[in-house]
């Protein structure tokens, strides 16, 4: 299928021209958080069709977006991942999903709840750098069956796949809970006290955790 241009000497039409197609930034949002093998991707984005999947990613690593590299054995898989060009997508995705965030409570009751990898973005969309002055905390997310570790120091943060060795805290819980916790349509002393989390460590740094990666609230 031939790719439509806007045909505009302008660098939002080009950008457009590059990642506006449907699915396409929801693939570098899969991406975010690490390589990705195409039946990740697939597990990822309910709804795309293989040969869809196909042409996006070939389109993506065609401008550079995007690369393929074979992991060493015994995984020996092909993986995508993003290159410097398409990491340089990120600032533009978190100010998408806190634009978007304000209409999360207009969607569609039908809308899929996705796997923790969709949600790497959300933590870092939140994040208040004012509040985190001065922190230095790793936290490991072991939500759904996937794991992934936040760390926050200095007022910044990063989000990737995988365990950290020494977690100031881990929380465990499922998808729903989690993104209701960041969304604060869920109590954290509520889940704690209903049992539906978990923490290892600390208590308290659930409650910091949410008050640094959960939405802002009003007070």
């Amino acid at each position: 299928m031939k790719t439509r241009s806007y045909n505009q000497l302008c660098g939002l039409a080009i950008a457009l021209d590059i990642v506006g197609e449907r699915w396409t930034m929801l693939i570098i949002r899969e991406l975010i958080g690490g390589p990705q093998r195409f039946t990740d991707l697939m597990v990822g984005l309910p709804g795309i069709s293989t040969n869809l999947l196909t042409e996006r990613l070939k389109g993506l690593e065609q401008q550079g977006v995007i690369a393929r590299r074979t992991l060493p054995p015994p995984a020996a898989s092909t993986v995508y991942t993003l290159t410097p060009v398409g990491q340089a997508l990120k600032p533009a995705l978190l100010e998408l999903g806190n634009w978007g965030s304000q209409f999360v409570g207009e969607a569609d009751a039908a809308c899929q709840m996705l796997h923790l990898g969709s949600y790497t973005l959300t933590p870092q969309t939140f994040f208040r750098p004012a509040l985190a002055q001065g922190v230095d905390k790793t936290y490991a997310l072991h939500i759904g069956g996937e794991t992934q570790t936040v760390r926050i120091v200095a007022g910044t943060i990063d989000v990737w796949q995988g365990e950290p060795a020494h977690p100031d805290m881990a929380l465990h819980a499922e998808v729903p809970v989690y993104l209701g916790l960041l969304t604060r349509q869920i109590d954290p002393q509520v889940a704690l006290t209903d049992g539906l989390v978990c923490v290892d460590g600390d208590e308290a740094e659930l409650f910091r955790y949410i008050t640094l990666c959960g939405m802002p609230t009003d007070e």
